[in-house]
């Protein structure tokens, strides 16, 4: 089941939403773009490739892995689009990644296994039923995870109630990256950081442009192999850093529907 975030559209009119459960495939003709950044993930793509639905394409931006991470997915994956980024960090993949997209709906998801790429109609779903923004949360009904850990749990809740005290914004997991959205959204996102703290940048950044979001359960897995380059004190900074710039930007103007 899909919970709004929001119940207003762009021009401030209530939009009532039905209920709607996930699909196991996307039946309705939007092209979808996949985006990945992948820094040595060789390892992982078996997996993650393997439980994609069909898509439009699949876009992997890669920050010079040094393990065959583009060779394994070319392999797995003929049709994949490779991106080679000259910048480290997670933002400068997701920019990357948005500016070589050509589908109707992008979406957000992680190279490490944690993410299920099969929940990805159920992301579309929410956004054929009228959402500008399918945002993922693990902490609403019907989401969960075996990955984060207590410290990173209670710096996601300080930080969520702080973004929606500080923004009006009512998201129960700001720091989770899995997300999707219609690419006709990205002049409001105006992705200009690098790191970890992207993900609250544009959770920030659709809410103040007058966007419908809603929040769509998701499951997180833990990584399946390898290590994280999150780092729990120093991206939690950087999201309280981005947290307080972003109430001083002029937000973009809200893209018409």
């Amino acid at each position: 089941m899909i919970s709004s975030t929001r119940t207003t559209d762009v021009g401030g009119q209530p939009r009532l939403r039905p209920s709607i459960t996930g699909r196991t495939t996307i039946e309705d003709p939007v092209r979808v773009s996949v985006i990945i950044p992948t820094l040595n993930e060789a390892e992982n793509l078996p997996h993650v490739l393997s439980r994609l639905p069909k898509v439009h394409e699949v876009i992997l931006v890669d920050g010079h892995s040094t393990d065959g991470t583009v060779e394994v997915a070319r392999r797995l994956r003929p049709d994949v689009v490779v991106v080679d980024e000259q910048r480290r960090g997670k933002g400068a993949a997701l920019a990357a990644g948005f500016a070589a997209a050509t589908g109707d709906i992008i979406v957000m998801l992680d190279a490490d296994g944690s993410a299920d790429g099969a929940e990805i109609p159920r992301f579309v779903e929410a956004l054929l039923y009228g959402a500008d923004f399918a945002k993922g949360t693990r902490f609403a009904h019907g989401g969960g995870s075996i990955d984060i850990t207590p410290i990173r749990r209670a710096g996601n809740l300080a930080l969520s109630g702080l973004t929606n005290r500080v923004h009006g914004t009512r998201y129960t997991d700001l720091c989770y990256g899995y997300n999707a959205f219609w690419t006709r959204c990205l002049p409001a996102l105006d992705v200009d950081c690098d790191g970890f703290e992207v993900e609250t940048l544009i959770n920030i950044r659709i809410q103040r442009a007058g966007l419908n979001v809603v929040e769509v359960p998701s499951f997180e897995f833990g990584r399946l192999h390898g290590s994280s380059n999150l780092r729990a004190v120093r991206d939690g900074f950087r999201v309280l850093g981005t947290i307080f710039r972003e109430r001083q930007r002029v937000p973009a103007e809200a893209v018409a529907a």
